[in-house]
């Protein structure tokens, strides 16, 4: 998981600095932008490490969700690794302070309180940044290409 976490934060620390404000909020196609990506990326590793501890969604992770599709906000580069690179930071640290004897234990996400575990919750974490750093490729290379 943490291999995951770094390797999809390698990744988007070298194709997320060169883009323009434009290139990093352009949709091509109707797609999702890179800052998007970025955005949604970060605020859902947290979401998902929250719910692998076994705690709620704090009032600020659920206002952050609601901000993640928000384009006219128009952070830069550098605002979008910094949030990235704070949540990969956070990840890892909960990963050195996990218990491996509680990974199995039973967790609820969201509130229709799925269920999972918290070793399926932390792999959904890593596994989802890895998705996303690779969507965050192909889109800044199509607007980089078309810019």
């Amino acid at each position: 998981m943490a291999h995951a976490l770094l390797w999809a934060l390698e990744d988007i620390e070298g194709l997320v600095p060169p883009l323009s404000m434009d290139e990093l909020w352009a949709r091509p196609g109707g797609a999702a932008s890179v800052g998007f990506h970025v955005r949604h990326m970060t605020g859902a590793l947290g979401r998902l490490f929250t719910y692998a501890r076994g705690e709620p969604l704090t009032d600020d992770q659920r206002a952050a969700l609601e901000r993640e599709k928000d384009e006219s906000l128009g952070e830069g580069a550098a605002a979008l690794l910094a949030g990235a690179r704070a949540a990969v930071e956070a990840a890892l640290e909960q990963l050195r302070r996990t218990d491996p004897a509680t990974l199995d234990e039973a967790r609820e996400v969201g509130r229709a309180k799925l269920p999972s575990t918290a070793r399926g919750l932390l792999t959904h974490g890593a596994e989802h940044a890895v998705r996303h750093a690779g969507q965050i490729a192909t889109t800044a290379r199509i607007v980089r290409a078309t810019a």
